[in-house]
C-alpha cells in the first residue's frame, strides 16, 4: 500500500480512543506489568509506560521532526529522539491522567500537521535521520502511523503476557506469548 496522509489520518485519530477503550478502568495487573526482558537485557514497558512514550513521541517526535525536514531538509540533521524520554513523563501520574494527555497531545498534533497544509512536494522532501541517513516527510508520516499500530499490539502483548503461565499447552498456539522482539 502506498503513503497516503488521507488513509493514515483515520488510524492516527482514532489511536487515543483505541488506547482508551483497552486500558481505562482496568486494574493496575493488566496495566503496570512489562512482558520480560529485550534480547539487549532492557525490561519491556507496560501499557501505562508505553502511553507516556506515545505522548513523548507527540510531544518531540512527529510534529517538530515533520517541522525541522520541512525547514532545515538535510542541511541539519534530525535531533535524535529520546526512547527513555518519557520516564520523567510519567512519574506519579495515573494512566487516567496519561490517557487524558494523549488524547489532548494527538488532537494538538493532528491540529498542527493540518495547519501545514503539506503537498506531494512536501511530502516528497527529505531530511537527515542521525542513524538512518536520508528519509522523506512522507516516510516520517508513515512511520508515525505504523507507530502507533506497533504500540497497540505492544500493549496487548504486555497485557496477554499477564497470563503467560496460566493458558497452559494452548501457549503454543498463542504468538503473543513468544519472546518479547520486537518491542
Amino acid at each position: 500500500m502506498k503513503f497516503s496522509l488521507a488513509d493514515s489520518l483515520p488510524i492516527l485519530q482514532r489511536t487515543p480512543s483505541v488506547v482508551r477503550a483497552m486500558l481505562q478502568f482496568l486494574p493496575e495487573a493488566w496495566t503496570h506489568c512489562d512482558y520480560g526482558v529485550n534480547a539487549d537485557g532492557s525490561p519491556t514497558w507496560s501499557a501505562h509506560e508505553i502511553v507516556a512514550h506515545l505522548i513523548f513521541g507527540e510531544q518531540t517526535d512527529w510534529i517538530p521532526r515533520a517541522r525541522h525536514i520541512l525547514e532545515f531538509g538535510e542541511t541539519r540533521p534530525i535531533p535524535p529522539f529520546d526512547r527513555a524520554g518519557h520516564r520523567s513523563l510519567m512519574q506519579g501520574k495515573t494512566l487516567r491522567v496519561l490517557l487524558d494527555e494523549f488524547d489532548q497531545a494527538r488532537r494538538d498534533s493532528l491540529s498542527a500537521l493540518a495547519k501545514l497544509n503539506l503537498s506531494e512536494a512536501d511530502l516528497a522532501k527529505c531530511g537527515s535521520h542521525p542513524k538512518l541517513g536520508r528519509v522523506t516527510l512522507a516516510q516520517l508520516l508513515a512511520t508515525w502511523t505504523v507507530h502507533d499500530l506497533n504500540h497497540l499490539a505492544q500493549i496487548s502483548k504486555a497485557m496477554a503476557y499477564q497470563y503467560k503461565g496460566e493458558v497452559g499447552a494452548w501457549e503454543a498456539y498463542l504468538s503473543i506469548l513468544r519472546p518479547p522482539e520486537p518491542r
